[in-house]
């Protein structure tokens, strides 16, 4: 597994949610050592004088640390500190619990449940992130089903097709084998993808199950709806609202994110604003070395016709273009 150590563009929306259940999870965890001890000292209230004396040897190492004595000062105090909780381990076997019934009890002892090793997020934290962001992809892609393994090739027609002189069903192998293979290889050196070809062929789908296995190797992934996406560009740029803030933090996680997803690009009315947005998320992208993966029904001359020519000049030269044809699939499985 993929440390979120590294210096990843975490989704800041996602990071807040998993810091939530983090704290509600320490919250939790709290709230039963405190049961717990409350238990202990009911049945031992020497464990709880054992308690005051432990808290009163740590206030004795602040005051002591400015002292000349204070290496020798200190040693003593530590050794007396070990006896007591050797004690206090001792009194509460005692009274019917286990010796370490009320330890500290973290849930993580690499952070003390803090999510963070220095400046480093710790691995307790990483994996909420990761479920956090899963989740937010299973509510954007609402299949389900996304996985490579559940991808079904037999549904493409096995007949060469005169333009290409390749079926669509070899076509389909060769991009499914490199969806396979840049899902898995995700990162710094990865290309930009650009996928083209009528409705029901698979893109979207393609699409989700490389970023299910790039979210799960813990980088940000970020999809959308191009009409989406551009509305959100609009709101942040026009309307006047109290969460101004929070609107600009959602258009940042589109250009930030490792991974930008935009689904169905060409359904949106296009205007002077979704062209000049347009360009600079795929300018932004490409200058800061983030990848993104663009969906359309459109073929790169339709595209070339409504877009500009900055735009289509990134698009050919900096994108792998796969093109999907076929029958739609949907229609096919629909009939079964």
């Amino acid at each position: 597994m993929k440390g979120l150590g590294r210096d990843l563009a975490l989704d800041g929306k996602v990071l807040a949610r998993a810091k939530g259940k983090l704290e509600e999870k320490r919250r939790l965890n709290e709230e039963r050592l405190d049961r717990r001890t409350q238990e202990v000292y009911a049945k031992s209230p020497r464990v709880r004088e054992l308690d005051a004396e432990l808290r009163a040897t740590m206030a004795e190492l602040v005051g002591i640390a400015v002292r000349a004595d204070a290496v020798s000062r200190i040693e003593d105090i530590r050794k007396r500190n070990l006896e007591l909780q050797v004690k206090r381990r001792n009194e509460v076997k005692r009274a019917g619990f286990p010796e370490n019934y009320i330890d500290d009890g973290y849930m993580c002892v690499r952070c003390n449940d803090t999510g963070y090793t220095d400046t480093i997020m710790c691995v307790c934290l990483e994996e909420i992130y990761k479920k956090e962001q899963n989740i937010s992809l299973s509510n954007l892609f609402k299949l389900g089903k996304e996985t490579f393994d559940s991808f079904e090739l037999s549904y493409y027609n096995n007949t060469p097709v005169s333009e290409t002189g390749i079926s669509p069903r070899r076509n389909m192998e060769i991009i499914y084998e490199i969806c396979v293979e840049y899902a898995k290889k995700f990162g710094n050196q990865s290309l930009n993808l650009f996928f083209n070809g009528a409705p029901g062929l698979g893109k979207t789908f393609l699409s989700a199950c490389i970023a299910r296995v790039v979210a799960d190797s813990g980088f940000s992934v970020v999809y959308d709806m191009a009409s989406s996406l551009f509305a959100k560009f609009e709101d942040a740029k026009f309307i006047r609202t109290d969460d101004l803030e929070g609107l600009r933090n959602e258009t940042r996680r589109y250009l930030e994110c490792d991974l930008l997803i935009i689904d169905d690009l060409g359904t949106e009315m296009t205007t002077s604003f979704t062209i000049s947005t347009l360009y600079e998320i795929v300018n932004t992208r490409l200058v800061t070395d983030r990848k993104t993966i663009i969906n359309s029904n459109l073929t790169l001359g339709e595209l070339n016709r409504r877009y500009s020519e900055q735009i289509m000049s990134r698009l050919e030269g900096e994108y792998q273009v796969l093109t999907f044809y076929g029958d739609d699939i949907r229609k096919k499985r629909n009939k079964l």
